[in-house]
């Protein structure tokens, strides 16, 4: 029942997010446990992809310093890794849009409960403790969008080396990419850097909102 209301609201959008979030409400999960859940999937997303940047740049190091045999298996080993960061890329990305819709409502929840507190010691605590968390999170945003565009120009790089190489598989042609697996290498490496910074910062905001039940 969960995951079809889920899918509905994928496809009605914002009209059908509150019913959702009811809907998840009667199963004892509120707003800050629906994020809490999808920056953790985000984070395991991030490191799936991590791994698969990896892998692609060890198979294209090998392709480019193959000095024989089956040029063409190879070949296909990089493409394969590729195409699994492709699809892990668009995953991430899918990831944090989803944090982000979730981390909108729950302030805009937060924000409009506030008035609704009548005591004003505690009205005060929340909107220092809500400051708090939006800050915070802006942090782990511009950590989390600043992991994902690195991986666009890493792709349009793998993506020129595979159409260059599916018709100029040829030792020349694998020769003249050894310098580009150099640069590409580099680029990854940051990437890498990146994704681990995002999440390490997605299991500390994690952790902060758990300690804060």
């Amino acid at each position: 029942m969960v995951a079809v209301v889920a899918l509905v609201c994928v496809m009605a959008g914002t009209g059908c997010r509150s019913t959702y979030y009811s809907v998840m409400e009667t199963f004892g999960k509120h707003k800050r446990d629906l994020l809490r859940s999808s920056l953790t999937d985000a984070g395991e997303t991030q490191q799936e992809a991590t791994e698969q940047f990896k892998d692609a740049l060890t198979q294209l190091q090998e392709l480019t310093g193959f000095d024989g045999g089956e040029l063409e298996k190879r070949y296909r080993a990089f493409k394969a890794d590729y195409d699994g960061c492709v699809d892990l890329s668009d995953a991430v990305t899918r990831r944090i849009r989803k944090v982000e819709r979730i981390a909108s409502d729950l302030f805009a929840e937060w924000e409009r409960e506030l008035n609704e507190i009548g005591t004003p010691s505690l009205r005060a605590d929340s909107r220092r403790k809500l400051s708090q968390t939006r800050m915070r999170y802006e942090q782990l945003h511009a950590t989390l969008i600043r992991a994902e565009t690195s991986m666009a120009p890493v792709l349009a790089q793998m993506k020129d080396y595979v159409l260059y190489l599916k018709h100029n598989l040829n030792a020349v042609a694998i020769g003249s990419l050894k310098s580009e697996a150099e640069s590409i290498g580099a680029e990854i490496n940051s990437l890498i850097a990146d994704m681990n910074r995002s999440i390490e910062e997605t299991q500390s905001f994690v952790m902060e909102l758990e300690a804060q039940e």
